[in-house]
């Protein structure tokens, strides 16, 4: 897996920042030249043949016009991608006698707009950069960029941090760079063996318990009291663009990172997690929950559970709160709020951790049609195959209550 790590322009003189940013602003209007030419092209191909690379009229080397072909290509395939693949799959119903009526719909609506290439960083091969680790200065190592054009050379100063370091000794440092101009991006090439031996957990994410797990692993507020909650609440008293708004959105994503770090995954192979998508499509939502950013807690989680060689299953969520754990009896009214009660067997238990238990299962997928019923309403029974099972006389209402 490729990981990356950012360190800082700062150390560089103003002589050298000068040149750096006169080329880093050309090879961006390049790489939007070459944008507006691939737009309207039927097929792309990842290297740009010599009839588009000849037509740039720029100061820059050929060679970093080649390196600008190559990116602006890469950008206009990846936006246009996804609807590729809706058509290729519409064509694939049609051939098959289907009707994608609802797949053609969402084609048709769709709008792919022009990519905005002004926040680009430039990605550089090992034909412009030689990045020196061992010297006798103060700085950690030197990044030297030449072929730019204009017969530049300039040599980057640069140091270490944590975060470099640890990626550092885990793997191996790539030849490329992408730089801005204020920072400059190492990509490190990290081979991680997927685990073997384990257990299998359910992870259930929440605004009030921020990750649940089914072994029992439930992380709420950190060291100084702030919840996930709490900073929502906080953020969405912020007009958006703010310096609070940025404060408090970093404070969002510090938070976040904490909480993914406090998972112990040292005996666990695999991991099933709730599949969320467009939760907010369509629907109306408060101030509080539109700043819960499950998206990002996701990809950091996601993240860490490759770093660690877990395996990651993304499961559908429909009716994971709603189930009981214990007997496998699905009702909507069994779920309030925090609290988990099963109207069948009794059982008592944080609705969060619940959900985990359920989400750890191998249950029998329940299709679209199926939800359409709605049974959950009345009530049914879902569980690992098709037996129904009998649900013992409810003694007390007294059992197993976690919050």
């Amino acid at each position: 897996m490729i990981r990356s790590t950012k360190a800082s322009l700062k150390f560089s003189n103003i002589n050298k920042l000068d040149s750096l940013h006169s080329f880093i602003a050309e090879y961006k209007k390049v790489v939007s030249t070459f944008v507006e030419m691939l737009w309207n092209e039927k097929k792309i191909s990842p290297l740009i043949p010599k009839e588009f690379t000849s037509k740039i009229n720029s100061w820059i080397s050929q060679r970093a016009i080649q390196c600008a072909a190559k990116q602006a290509s890469g950008i206009v395939r990846g936006t246009k991608l996804k609807q590729e693949r809706r058509l290729f799959q519409i064509k694939k119903l049609q051939s098959e006698g289907k009707n994608p009526s609802k797949l053609q719909k969402i084609y048709n609506n769709v709008q792919t707009t022009k990519p905005f290439v002004e926040n680009i960083e430039a990605e550089l091969d090992s034909r412009f950069v030689k990045i020196q680790m061992e010297n006798d200065t103060t700085f950690d190592g030197w990044v030297t960029l030449a072929s730019l054009g204009n017969k530049i050379k300039l040599q980057i100063p640069f140091k270490k941090h944590k975060h470099f370091n640890k990626l550092l000794s885990n793997g191996k440092m790539k030849s490329g760079i992408r730089i801005s101009k204020t920072m400059i991006t190492f990509m490190f090439d990290i081979e991680v063996k997927p685990k073997t031996k384990g257990s299998t957990i359910g992870i259930d994410v929440g605004l009030k318990s921020t990750i649940s797990s089914s072994n029992g692993q439930v992380i709420q507020k950190d060291t100084h009291g702030h919840d996930y909650m709490s900073i929502c609440k906080k953020l969405s008293k912020k007009k958006k663009g703010s310096k609070g708004f940025r404060k408090v959105s970093s404070h969002r994503t510090n938070y976040i990172n904490w909480t993914v770090n406090q998972l112990n995954l040292n005996d666990v192979k695999e991991v099933n997690r709730e599949d969320i998508k467009n939760l907010r499509k369509g629907k109306r939502q408060s101030g509080l929950m539109s700043r819960w950013n499950y998206g990002e807690l996701f990809d950091v989680l996601d993240k860490k559970l490759e770093d660690k060689g877990v395996r990651v299953n993304k499961l559908n969520p429909t009716y994971t709160s709603q189930r009981c754990s214990q007997c496998g009896w699905v009702r909507k009214g069994n779920r309030k709020l925090k609290l988990f009660m099963c109207d069948k067997c009794c059982y008592q238990q944080d609705s969060d951790l619940n959900a985990s238990i359920n989400l750890s299962l191998k249950l029998k997928p329940i299709g679209f049609q199926q939800r359409l019923k709605q049974e959950n309403k009345t009530g049914f029974y879902w569980n690992c195959d098709d037996q129904v099972l009998i649900v013992p006389e409810c003694p007390t209402k007294t059992n197993n209550l976690t919050l």
